[in-house]
């Protein structure tokens, strides 16, 4: 008893790692009288010091020896070798649930300890063997032995792993078990099923493994990914007879290894998951192999051919499994070929990670960044690039893809090994957390507010809070470390991931020359363009001569290129055009010099080198913007920068103007055009990178237009007064807005609807004021739309004005007025909605706003059915006329069935019948007057939304055609390939390449809009 007292001191209780030292001596002492000795004890101490949660060991296993005692056993005579109490006390100390399992399993105790059956030693057979022996008896007895047997195999399993004092080396060989250990399971429950549905014999059935199953790579509690190939024992069974068995069958193994069954003791084993499977779970539970080869060959997505990588037939018949893997590898080794094959699996590994949710980014070992699909991934794309004209590289598990890659020459050894190490750290953390409860998780244990942070910035946890984590705490002493340790591995290992994928994926696309590390290695020509090739590059060849110039020699420009094109060829992959990009890219440099300040920018702002990317494929007109100015570039560092500007500064930067180029047309065009251009260079790329949203570029565009016209105005005067030598004008000159410009509704390739209207100073001689006005329009038209400039010009529309184009440019006040009164047509009252002063004498613009204007487009009495009639004949007649040769009338965004113009006419049209008593639809925007209808009634909801919606996206597909393909000419048509539709669904928020499927929605808008058109405007029902 002396002995034991001393064993039990409380430095051989802290050694031991336990807390709760009262506790644990009482514990132990009771053992003492159970009759183990001082040296089990002791050789029980050395275990609890290994033990992951020492003192939920000692718990557990003083619990099963009284549990043992209730049964009449005694653990010394079923564990009679101290050793092997030891082994218990380690399992007991890794898996909290496998303990309480224990409790009245005697035979489990036994495996956890000494692997009686020696089942770590069993071959496929013996191990098959094993788990059906009583597969022909009742469905619970079977499903009970086959349970209990997995169980038993399992502890052993445990035991293996938690005794090794390093779990990283041989968590490989644990995952292999675990799989062996699923798949004999899948066969006896196959078995089992087969026997318990009727005609189940008839019914050749293979289980194909996936994704961790498939590769070996099994974790203790997975989801296991399964998929079912059926075909039949002879041709007495027709194809709807072996369907309805084999979905019988495949539906009774998933309930033997995951449900509760009636008589059934043992718990199930885990989920099966049939989503991997053609069509995935919306698809039959079973298909003949033909089936699914035709499925693969003529449905599948990209990432399901990354998902058949892992592929590998696990039970069934092995025939069968085996024709359908070997008739599926020649999809997956051909994937690569397929256009933006790496983009499109890139794209889902993002979705998965933007779906975790916030609390839980930075905890999650399998899918956060820099978790263990980062490395599957990273592994997985390699191989599917270069495993089409390389076989070495057709493996299934990662740590055997790593190492066949590193031989092959595509990654360094250096990063294989680090990649490895970091690849089982991972899945080590991932294995005890499971094991603890015996649950399927990927957390990390939670660290209250220190849960976020690890990667940008550091996570806001103390020493002391963390040394009190008991989760964490149980995690750190499975790898003999502190918990503060455990956590810096856990971050350090995710940053180091993160940097690694990049470092393999793209650094070897540099030139040898261009290489920053010793260890790097050199692709040949071949499987470098076949790298270029697979992230998006149509000229894989033009794309490499495009890195050499930038990255060859000793300049500052390609040092900093060494470091940046890694990424910026990541990047620029994302996009929907990286050859525009990276020649973008390069065109940058060679106008800017190798002396440049921009690189170094870029160096240090990588947020605004990425945008810089993003812009670059995927916009021409902004590529080409930039190469004009390399301030614009400083812009994407910051937000603010982007923002829309005041109307005081741009009015500030035009009266500057006015004043530095009074007596010069063309040095005042070019100024005036150039800031256009500027600005929407700044509001594109605001656009581009989120800063600015659609309506806020439409007003930023609006109030560009109004100071350039208030200038161009304003310069023309004073150039009119100096040239006459007049002391004053003898006119007042008011521009008004119309059309889209006068809703505020500016596109980047909009010109400017305007009237302008004068009014003869008092005293004033009246025809000597009218040519005043005229040559004052006249040199406005010159310096906006005139060839003064190679500057592109400003179109200025005035067709709108009184008779149209056969009316005089410019009229007098009271001729407006007594045209308006006595000779407008209905479509003028219409077309007067948008009417807003913009620009000149501000008291004139307004007395024709509300003087003359308002009564006309806001009349007192309804229209008549008359002039309801005329609006709509003239709208038909528009679309017949106006619409540009050879194109499709749905394809035309704004005077196309369901775009602009009929959303527009459909508004205004109630508009002119209902302003004049409704004072919140006297506005000259489209969308505030169609909130208006919806809210008074006039409009249903539905009907409401879907204008709005459509307006919305039509008017943000012009933005966007216009920037991707700097052609203003082609803005409002929607192209008929597939890519440049790509490019402009990048703007609406659609990711790259998904053209298609932006055709599809805006044409299903516009259809729909057309329906609505035609029953509130056309009247047809």
């Amino acid at each position: 008893m002396q002995e034991i007292d001393e064993a039990l001191s409380a430095q051989a209780l802290i050694r031991a790692g336990l807390r709760n030292l009262a506790a644990a001596r009482t514990v132990l002492e009771k053992l003492g009288d159970e009759g183990l000795g001082s040296q089990c004890i002791s050789l029980l101490l050395s275990s609890l010091a290994r033990a992951c949660d020492p003192d939920t060991a000692l718990r557990n296993l003083y619990d099963i020896i009284g549990s043992l005692h209730r049964q009449g056993l005694r653990l010394h005579d079923k564990l009679p070798e101290d050793g092997q109490i030891a082994n218990l006390t380690m399992v007991l100390g890794v898996s909290k649930a496998l303990g309480f399992m224990m409790m009245n399993r005697p035979e489990l105790v036994i495996a956890a300890a000494k692997d009686a059956q020696h089942s770590l030693q069993f071959d496929v057979a013996q191990r098959k063997s094993a788990m059906t022996e009583d597969a022909d008896k009742s469905l619970a007895e079977a499903v009970n032995s086959m349970r209990r047997e997995y169980y038993l195999q399992l502890a052993a399993i445990m035991q293996f792993d938690a005794q090794t004092r390093n779990p990283i080396d041989v968590q490989p060989r644990v995952s292999t078990m675990l799989s062996a250990l699923a798949d004999s399971a899948l066969e006896a429950a196959l078995a089992i099923a087969k026997n318990n549905v009727e005609h189940g014999d008839s019914c050749r059935f293979a289980i194909i493994g996936m994704g961790k199953l498939g590769s070996q790579e099994l974790n203790y509690v997975s989801d296991v990914d399964l998929i079912y190939v059926v075909e039949p024992v002879s041709e007495e069974v027709d194809n709807a007879q072996l369907i309805r068995i084999g979905s019988k069958i495949a539906m009774m193994v998933q309930k033997i290894c995951q449900s509760v069954i009636a008589g059934v003791t043992e718990p199930a084993l885990w989920q099966i998951d049939g989503g991997l499977r053609p069509e995935g779970k919306d698809g039959p539970l079973v298909r003949r192999l033909q089936s699914h080869l035709s499925y693969y060959e003529q449905w599948a997505e990209s990432w399901e051919f990354q998902a058949l990588l892992k592929a590998r037939p696990v039970a069934g018949d092995i025939e069968l499994g085996k024709a359908y893997y070997d008739g599926t590898r020649p999809f997956v080794w051909n994937a690569s070929q397929r256009s933006n094959f790496v983009y499109d699996c890139q794209s889902m590994r993002k979705r998965v990670e933007s779906l975790i949710p916030a609390p839980l980014k930075d905890r999650e070992i399998k899918l956060g960044r820099g978790g263990l699909r980062d490395v599957e991934f990273t592994v997985q794309m390699l191989q599917l690039v270069h495993g089409r004209t390389d076989a070495t590289l057709r493996t299934a598990s990662t740590l055997e893809s790593l190492q066949a890659l590193a031989s092959g020459g595509y990654i360094s050894r250096k990063q294989a090994v680090r990649l490895s190490q970091d690849y089982r750290f991972e899945r080590v953390l991932e294995h005890r957390q499971q094991m603890w409860e015996l649950k399927r998780t990927h957390l990390f244990p939670g660290l209250g507010k220190g849960s976020y942070g690890g990667m940008e910035r550091v996570r806001e946890i103390t020493r002391e809070e963390l040394d009190a984590n008991i989760d964490l705490r149980r995690l750190a002493r499975a790898f003999n470390i502190h918990s503060d340790e455990l956590v810096n591995r856990f971050d350090a290992t995710r940053r180091e991931i993160r940097k690694l994928h990049q470092d393999i994926y793209y650094r070897p696309m540099l030139p040898i020359s261009a290489q920053t590390q010793t260890d790097d290695i050199r692709l040949s020509r071949e499987a470098a363009e076949d790298r270029f090739a697979s992230i998006g590059f149509a000229d894989p060849q033009a794309a490499m001569r495009h890195v050499e110039v930038l990255t060859t020699g000793l300049s500052r420009a390609a040092k900093i290129n060494r470091i940046l094109l890694p990424a910026v060829l990541e990047w620029l992959g994302q996009g929907q055009n990286p050859d525009m990009g990276l020649l973008g890219w390069r065109s940058l440099q060679e106008r800017f010099g190798t002396g440049s300040q921009y690189l170094g920018f870029l160096r240090d702002s990588p947020s605004a080198a990425q945008r810089l990317c993003h812009i670059l494929s995927n916009s021409r007109f902004l590529g080409e913007a930039l190469r004009k100015s390399a301030e614009s570039i400083t812009w994407l560092g910051a937000d603010e920068q982007l923002q829309l500007r005041s109307q005081m500064s741009l009015r500030t930067q035009t009266r500057s103007t006015v004043e530095r180029f009074a007596d010069k047309p063309a040095g005042f065009a070019t100024s005036i055009r150039a800031m256009r251009r500027h600005e929407i260079e700044r509001i594109g790329l605001g656009w581009m990178s989120h800063a600015v949203s659609e309506s806020e570029c439409l007003q930023g565009m609006t109030d560009v237009y109004d100071a350039i016209l208030s200038a161009a105005l304003r310069w023309a005067v004073t150039r009119q007064i100096d040239q006459s030598k007049a002391a004053l004008a003898p006119a007042n000159i008011a521009i008004i807005a119309m059309g889209r410009y006068g809703g505020s509704e500016v596109n980047f390739s909009s010109d400017a609807d305007i009237i302008a209207v004068y009014e003869p100073k008092q005293g004033a001689d009246s025809h000597e004021a009218n040519l005043f006005a005229l040559h004052v329009i006249d040199d406005m038209r010159l310096v906006l739309s005139g060839s003064v400039s190679v500057e592109e010009k400003i179109d200025l529309d005035m067709d709108l004005r009184p008779e149209g184009k056969n009316g005089p440019l410019v009229r007098s006040y009271d001729s407006c007025r007594e045209y308006y009164r006595s000779w407008a047509s209905t479509w003028e009252s219409q077309a007067l909605l948008r009417a807003r002063f913009a620009a000149g004498d501000s008291d004139l613009g307004h007395r024709i706003i509300d003087d003359i204007i308002n009564p006309l487009r806001y009349p007192k009495s309804a229209l008549t059915d008359d002039q309801i009639s005329e609006i709509r004949t003239l709208k038909a007649r528009m679309e017949s006329e106006r619409l540009p040769r050879g194109v499709r009338r749905e394809r035309h965004i704004k005077l196309g069935k369901g775009g602009l113009s009929d959303i527009e006419w459909t508004v205004q049209l109630s508009q002119l019948q209902h302003a004049h008593d409704i004072p919140a639809l006297q506005t000259t925007s489209t969308l505030e007057a169609l909130e208006s209808l919806r809210r008074e009634g006039l409009i249903n909801v539905e009907d409401a939304d879907n204008l709005r919606e459509t307006w919305i996206m039509c008017t943000a597909a012009r933005n966007g055609s216009y920037l991707w393909s700097g052609r203003a000419t082609r803005a409002d048509i929607l192209p008929d390939d597939v890519y440049s539709l790509g490019g402009i669904a990048i703007y609406l928020g659609y990711a790259a390449h998904q053209g298609q499927r932006f055709e599809n929605d805006v044409l299903a808008k516009m259809r729909r809009c057309r329906e609505i058109t035609n029953r509130l405007f056309y009247g047809i029902m």
